[in-house]
């Protein structure tokens, strides 16, 4: 007697035909994927049409009548690509070398725009039109390689293109891995030399942000005649030590410009401070720990009463906030408070200009009256306070270095270099 096909052990080699059931739940499982993925792609292509119409409007005209729309579908198409991007650690179905740029591109966009925000601020709507642009290449790029011709036969992504297995171990480790080790690590380097950037670049080298903390560069200026000007960076919190060497540097026979502003007619509601903040954050106030041994102290800020009605009233908003925190009623305030663009320079003239012009004038009123002006001020006001110095004919002779907060630790030493 033969033994039959199904008798022979070598008949084990080849795997045997899928069961017409197990076979009809692979392909609607498939058909489900592709019409999810097809919709995924959909919306992709339709954001990324109307996004290249609203910006080209924009920058040719002014025109924002598709904005409204291009937020609608940008939203769900944002949706859908988090979710799609999450089915790939889920299961091997999705296809990877199609839906990975999709799926990362909305990430890598706006980490693309950060170094442009710092640099070249004023062209970000040019930026704009570019990524726009580049979501329409990678949009219809997608499609022609899943259907393998530019066409819009729905489903978009084909069922032939979808994979077979369903749920991993192995495609979940990898993406869970990956993700932890790679890419988020990535990220997080990426947005700490954009923020060292950003912080360099607006400071005008007087502030840095490092891996330990935040310094500063304290920086000495000398005439001619032998008379210097020291600007030195501050911060309104710190650590307790960076206060405490400051202001044991200060000579004698220096004069010292205090910075603060003054309200002598109670037009501030709200007292200024940073206790909240400092206490949150296990720092130190200026105004509790800066205290110069050596100099003589002599205010040199504005008054309130110099300030615009909507300055103060950003001011007492913003300190009502900072005071009592995001209350319910305080956030009421805040969403019903409006700032104008004309507002917005106002508050940047009053808050850094005007106090940097009166500041400026009483450097030239004391320059008479000793060989050493000492300008313990806000970082934010060291670079125009450089610049017109500088025009005054004084010069960089060196800088030194502070940290201002350490990481993790405490402690500030000065270290000086060169100009």
């Amino acid at each position: 007697m033969n033994p039959s096909s199904g008798d022979n052990p070598r008949s084990g080699d080849v795997p045997p035909p899928l069961l017409p059931e197990a076979n009809r739940k692979s392909g609607s499982a498939r058909q489900v994927f592709a019409v999810l993925l097809s919709v995924c792609l959909a919306l992709f292509l339709a954001d990324a049409v109307i996004s290249l119409a609203d910006d080209s409007l924009i920058l040719l005209g002014g025109l924002h009548p598709l904005s409204a729309l291009r937020g609608l579908v940008g939203f769900f198409a944002t949706l859908m690509v988090v979710g799609v991007y999450g089915l790939m650690g889920l299961t091997p179905m999705v296809p990877k070398r199609l839906f990975l740029p999709i799926s990362l591109f909305p990430l890598v966009g706006v980490l693309a725009v950060f170094p442009f925000a710092i640099y070249c601020f004023g062209r970000l709507q040019q930026v704009a039109l570019v990524i726009s642009l580049a979501q329409v290449i990678v949009g219809f790029g997608v499609l022609y390689w899943a259907q393998g011709r530019l066409g819009f036969r729905w489903p978009l992504v084909p069922a032939d293109r979808i994979g077979i297995r369903g749920f991993s171990w192995r495609n979940l480790s990898l993406f869970a891995l990956v993700n932890v080790f790679v890419l988020l690590p990535a990220a997080i380097v990426y947005l700490f030399l954009c923020t060292a950037l950003a912080v360099d670049h607006f400071s005008d080298g007087f502030m840095a942000l490092r891996p330990s903390g935040f310094s500063v560069q304290v920086r000495k200026y000398v005439r001619n005649d032998g008379k210097t000007i020291e600007l030195f960076p501050m911060s309104h919190i710190a650590d307790a030590g960076f206060y405490q060497k400051i202001s044991q540097t200060f000579p004698t026979n220096s004069i010292i410009l205090m910075e603060g502003v003054t309200d002598e007619n109670n037009l501030l509601t709200n007292k200024i401070t940073y206790k909240r903040m400092a206490k949150t954050l296990g720092l130190a106030e200026q105004h509790e720990k800066f205290v110069p041994t050596r100099g003589e102290m002599v205010p040199a800020d504005v008054d309130v009463d110099q300030f615009s009605q909507d300055t103060i009233g950003s001011l007492n908003l913003v300190m009502l906030i900072h005071a009592k925190g995001l209350t319910p009623a305080n956030l009421q305030k805040l969403m019903q408070y409006s700032t104008s663009t004309h507002n917005e320079k106002e508050l940047f003239d009053d808050l850094l200009k005007k106090r940097n012009r009166h500041l400026i004038e009483e450097i030239q009123s004391h320059l008479s009256q000793t060989d050493n002006i000492m300008v313990p001020w806000g970082v934010a006001h060291m670079p125009g306070i450089a610049n017109e110095i500088q025009k005054s004919g004084f010069r960089l002779d060196s800088t030194q270095e502070y940290m201002v907060i350490r990481f993790g630790g405490d402690g500030n030493q000065g270290k000086g270099a060169g100009p």
